[in-house]
Formats: C-alpha cells, sequence, structure tokens
C-alpha cells in the first residue's frame, strides 16, 4: 500500500549548466552564475566591470570547448545525471511504498527554481522538500540556493510548509555510499598508490567569515577514509577549480599532482565526493586536464572515480536522508 505523505514534492536542486555547449548560450549561464552575491562577493560596481569587461568577454569560448568535449547526446551532463538521479531515488520511494513527486531544478539556468516551485504549487503541492545536491555547506551553493526559494515564496500570498536540507557531509549512507563506490571500482581495476579526495575550492577567506565548508570537507574524507580503513598516508585531501588572484583553500590540487612524482609516487586515483553527480569540473578538470599534469609531472597511472550519479547505494542515501 502506498502511503502518501501528504501533497509533497522533494526537489533535487544543483547548480546548473549552459542549455547548448556553445560560446552564446555559456555565456548567459556565466553571466548569471557569476552576478550571484553569494558566488563572488566582490563589491557591484567593481565587479560589473571585471565581469563584462573581462571575464565574460574571455571566459566563455574557452569553457564552451571544455562543454563541447564532455556533451552528450542527450546533452549537458550535469543536467542527464541529475535527471537519472531523480528517477532512482523516485524509483526508490516507490519501493518503499511512499508517494513523492520528485523533481529537479537548477541555481542557474533552466529549469529554474522558481518555475519548479510554481509548477507543483500549482498542482497541488502543499510541502516541499529542498535538497541541494551538495554533502557540503557552503554559502556560494547552498545558502544560494535557499536564497532564490525564499526569494520566490517571498512573492507567494499560500506559503507552503518547507523543509530544507542544509547539508549531509556525515550521513551514515552518503559516507557508506562513496565508500562503496570507491571500493568497487579498486575490486575492478586494481589499487593505486595514494587516493586524492578532490573538493571544489573557496576562497580561504570564506573561513573567517564563518563558512563551515572546510572543515565538513575534513570531516567527510576523514569519514570516508576511516570506513576503508585507510591509513593516513595512503590518502590526501584537495582542492580544485582556483579561480583568481586571491588565496584559495589549499592545498591545491593541481599542486599536489605536480609534487606526487617527486615523493616517488607513480599512480593515482582522485574521487570528487563533493559532486553528487558527474559533470564538467570532474569530466573535464579532473578526468582529463589533470591527468595531463600529473603525467607530464612523470606520473605514470592517473584514474578518475566516477561521482555517485544514480547508483542503488545513491539513491538509498538521499531518500533515507530525506526521511
Amino acid at each position: 500500500m502506498t502511503q502518501a505523505l501528504s501533497p509533497t514534492c522533494l526537489l533535487l536542486v544543483n547548480l546548473g549548466t549552459p542549455e547548448a555547449p556553445t560560446k552564446a548560450a555559456v555565456k548567459r549561464y556565466l553571466g548569471e552564475f557569476l552576478w550571484d552575491r553569494r558566488v563572488v562577493e566582490i563589491p557591484r560596481p567593481i565587479w560589473w566591470l571585471i565581469l563584462h569587461g573581462i571575464v565574460l568577454q574571455t571566459r566563455p569560448r574557452k569553457s564552451a570547448k571544455a562543454y563541447q568535449s564532455v556533451w552528450t547526446e542527450r546533452g549537458s551532463p550535469l543536467m542527464v545525471y541529475t535527471e537519472d538521479l531523480a528517477e532512482a531515488v523516485r524509483a526508490e520511494l516507490a519501493g518503499r511504498g511512499l508517494a513523492v513527486v520528485v523533481d529537479i531544478a537548477m541555481r542557474y539556468g533552466k529549469p529554474s527554481i522558481p518555475e519548479q516551485l510554481a509548477k507543483h504549487q500549482a498542482a497541488g503541492v502543499e510541502r516541499f522538500i529542498v535538497l541541494p545536491l551538495y554533502p557540503q555547506y557552503a554559502a556560494a551553493t547552498t545558502a544560494s540556493i535557499f536564497d532564490k526559494v525564499a526569494e520566490t515564496f517571498r512573492r507567494w500570498r499560500h506559503i507552503p510548509q518547507l523543509e530544507f536540507v542544509s547539508d549531509y557531509h556525515r550521513h551514515p549512507g552518503y559516507i557508506q555510499a562513496v565508500a562503496a563506490s570507491i571500493e568497487q571500482f579498486w575490486q575492478a581495476n586494481g589499487k593505486s598508490e595514494r587516493l586524492l579526495f578532490s573538493l571544489h575550492g573557496l576562497p580561504d577567506v570564506s573561513r573567517q567569515q564563518g563558512d563551515p565548508y572546510y572543515e565538513q570537507c575534513v570531516a567527510s574524507t576523514h569519514a570516508i577514509a576511516e570506513l576503508l580503513g585507510l591509513e593516513e598516508s595512503a590518502w590526501d585531501l584537495v582542492f580544485q577549480s582556483r579561480f583568481g588572484a586571491q588565496e584559495w583553500l589549499r592545498p591545491y590540487c593541481v599542486d599536489m599532482l605536480k609534487e606526487l612524482p617527486g615523493q616517488d609516487v607513480k599512480s593515482v586515483d582522485v574521487v570528487c565526493p563533493g559532486f553528487a553527480v558527474d559533470c564538467l569540473e570532474t569530466l573535464e578538470e579532473i578526468a582529463i586536464a589533470n591527468k595531463e599534469i600529473f603525467i607530464e609531472a612523470g606520473g605514470e597511472q592517473y584514474r578518475y572515480i566516477p561521482a555517485l550519479n544514480a547508483s542503488a547505494e545513491h539513491a538509498r542515501a538521499l531518500v533515507d536522508l530525506v526521511l
């Protein structure tokens, strides 16, 4: 018998993606993404000049080429894998006899948070569970999603019930799912000399401002390594995707990859537990560009362990979390 949790919608929210791997589409997407005050905290007049005078004049062409290298027949990897994950979560809920509407939204681009909330409200949803697909909380990601949800609700006369998941960096299901994916990869492909947990970077000043992101990254990686039974010398936590001239969270992934061959570490496996699904950053930056850096530095074997994506373990973990 199916159990109804009132008219409830679980909204899985991810970062977003351009609608096409073209310069024009990427420019529109980056314009929205990089104008978010949560993402770039530089004073608006100064940042407007930098964004429109430099960044949006140079970066879209380069980013479009990167997107072209990972684009699929179904579209952007982030969109495709997020849709697949939603379907897996939908099936997991149905298998437990729970009647919950499951849908996705993107913080930037389409389908947008406002249009998805409005669509389901019109369909009779009275309760929203908003789950940002970011295990570790950051103001630039999770808080930005909350901002958009709150901004949307402020325009509504009747505010529905809202459950908002701020983070799940130590949730047992999440930790177990990541550890299991690494173990399964090793069973199928063998184990490299070093495992790198690569998390998305943030400006270092974010720690001073009270952002718990760094501490949550440390907690997540230690929990995963402990579950795998790894010695401390067998793994490292690094941060990727540095942008701009300011100091970011260290150690930098690219620096570590350049240094390891000189320490006689010739083989590495890289996993990105901060990404629920694979996207441009994991498939192009981590799997391709960073591999070239490691090999050029004298490394011999470099392998990327895929994100959890729509795996059964991932769907179970998210449903357990939501329930």
